[in-house]
């Protein structure tokens, strides 16, 4: 989610202090000063570490999840489709972010050219708009493989497929655009320094000296059609997904169904908990220092796309065996016991649905 779609909420700037910095009088500036993390700019190149190392597991897991089901036949499935969308944009959302916020905690280069920073916070958050489109799209998936097996392979074709990746960004990029083209409009003549590590929508748009409720209310009206929408389509989903589970005749088939779910589960936790958690932060921790808020941020963007390749990678078996295989070249025998088991879940399922439980 990033940021995600909670962050397209309107939030609160905490207070900060400008009077010994750039606040003389100027109108739309060419540049934007990024502070980093205010208050622990002597910390700058410890703090770089953990989150270089979370860049380099972003990179390297994401492409690996990418390499694996492109090579593999078997996982040419919209389940694994999807989850390529989702690494595609975690891999530009991250990738968004982290080389200007290791530039500052590195080289101390906190100057961002005013387009490149509405840039910036334009993909940043089109890009969180999809991936919340893509785990929707991920939990219709689940529910037509386990609510309706039969139908699962005419429902979800590959054009479907595309269409529905297709309709997730359109969205993204619509629902986004005026966030850059309010603020390019906006005229700037208070000061030019932001207090974050990135283009933080609300931080920009809290320079402007002029009326923003448009930039606001356009913000909050984004936050309940994505954010509101989504959660609503995911919650009832799994409302039938579990319904459907618990109906299965045994305990057997009941555990292997729940766990072809686990992963996305996991995904949807990792997506969510961080923003909701910063959300409330933002809107009552008015009292915690900025550099918490800021620091907050920034596990948000960063913390899901580390985390979702790790998940898939551990709790999907297909991927796990697959990964053995590149690395130990004895992992065939196992994958393809996987396949098999997979295909004869979906088979078992398939006809428990149809026989229902059994007296």
């Amino acid at each position: 989610m990033q940021e995600t779609p909670f962050w397209l909420s309107v939030g609160h700037l905490l207070p900060y202090t400008m009077s010994d910095s750039n606040s003389t009088n100027f109108t739309n500036p060419s540049t934007f000063i990024l502070l980093g993390i205010p208050g622990l700019e002597a910390a700058h190149v410890w703090i770089s570490i953990p989150f270089c190392a979370m860049y380099a597991i972003v990179i390297l897991g994401n492409f690996t999840i990418l390499f694996i089901v492109k090579r593999e036949p078997s996982l040419h499935r919209p389940m694994y489709y999807f989850l390529c969308m989702l690494v595609v944009t975690d891999l530009v959302q991250s990738t968004s972010v982290l080389p200007k916020m290791l530039s500052i905690f590195w080289f101390n280069s906190r100057e961002i050219h005013f387009s490149a920073c509405l840039t910036q916070m334009y993909f940043i958050l089109s890009f969180s708009v999809m991936q919340s489109g893509i785990l929707v799209a991920m939990a219709f998936d689940r529910y037509v493989a386990i609510c309706d097996p039969l139908r699962h392979s005419t429902t979800l074709t590959n054009p479907v497929v595309a269409k529905i990746g297709l309709a997730m960004v359109l969205r993204g990029v619509m629902f986004i655009f005026p966030y850059p083209f309010l603020a390019s409009k906006w005229p700037y003549c208070r000061t030019n320094i932001i207090p974050y590590t990135y283009c933080k929508h609300i931080a920009v748009v809290k320079l402007a000296c002029t009326d923003i409720r448009i930039s606001s209310y356009y913000s909050l009206s984004v936050a309940f059609l994505v954010t509101g929408v989504d959660v609503f389509c995911i919650a009832v989903s799994y409302t039938q997904i579990l319904r459907a589970i618990f109906s299965l005749p045994t305990k057997d088939t009941r555990l292997k169904t729940f766990g072809t779910c686990s992963s996305h589960l996991c995904v949807i936790l990792a997506s969510y908990t961080p923003h909701i958690f910063s959300t409330i932060t933002q809107r009552f921790g008015h009292n915690m220092a900025l550099y918490f808020h800021v620091l907050m941020d920034n596990v948000c963007l960063l913390v899901p796309p580390m985390l979702n390749p790790i998940i898939y990678g551990v709790r999907t078996q297909e991927i796990w065996d697959r990964l053995l295989q590149i690395f130990t070249h004895k992992g065939p025998k196992a994958f393809s016991w996987c396949s098999g088991s997979q295909t004869a879940l979906h088979a078992e399922l398939a006809g428990d649905m149809v026989l229902g439980p059994l007296p």
